[in-house]
């Protein structure tokens, strides 16, 4: 068995890591893509990953008897996944539905969201302790941060759930 800490040896194991790197980034943004209906791009990523995941495990199929790819291969699957979701979080692509449930301030918290140009709307409930208003709000991934901020100023109290959507027909959507 050669020695495993060889230039050689160690590159290959760092080529390895890369390339699965790559390769789960691109799957897992590929399958948020396919979950949003998005043929065109999801067929993209999928040409580019299963290119860079054939040379991946071929490599470390010729190369067995270095342990290390092994555990570059590995790594580089955990790791592509996290730098995958990172990515992707940070494109924010995609639609949200935004549930908004406040048991004193809903009305101030919709308007607070309209003045913003969110289109909300108000849906009043009976919760545990009583009356609250229900807000929903369709919105771009990449404005919910700023929601957040509006509805937390508005209404500190406020529960808040979103939901990733795929709008079917009509509606307003902030340009």
């Amino acid at each position: 068995m050669p020695s495993l800490l060889t230039v050689p040896a160690l590159l290959s194991a760092l080529l390895i890591f890369f390339l699965r790197v790559g390769d789960m980034s691109l799957d897992t943004m590929r399958l948020l893509f396919v979950v949003r209906g998005n043929k065109k791009v999801a067929w993209i990523l999928g040409f580019c990953q299963s290119i860079i995941f054939v040379v991946a495990i071929s490599t470390v199929l010729t190369h067995l008897n270095n342990p290390l790819n092994i555990v570059g291969y590995a790594a580089g699957f955990a790791t592509g996944n996290v730098v995958g979701m990172w990515i992707e979080g940070r494109l924010a692509i995609g639609h949200a539905q935004l549930t908004i449930i406040s048991s004193t301030r809903g009305v101030y918290a919709a308007q607070k969201l309209r003045e913003a140009g969110f289109a909300v709307t108000e849906i009043p409930a009976r919760g545990k302790d009583g009356t609250v208003s229900v807000l929903h709000c369709s919105v771009l991934r990449r404005d919910l941060s700023r929601i957040q901020e509006l509805i937390l100023e508005s209404d500190p109290s406020a529960f808040m759930t979103v939901e990733d959507m795929r709008p079917l027909r009509r509606g307003f959507f902030r340009a």
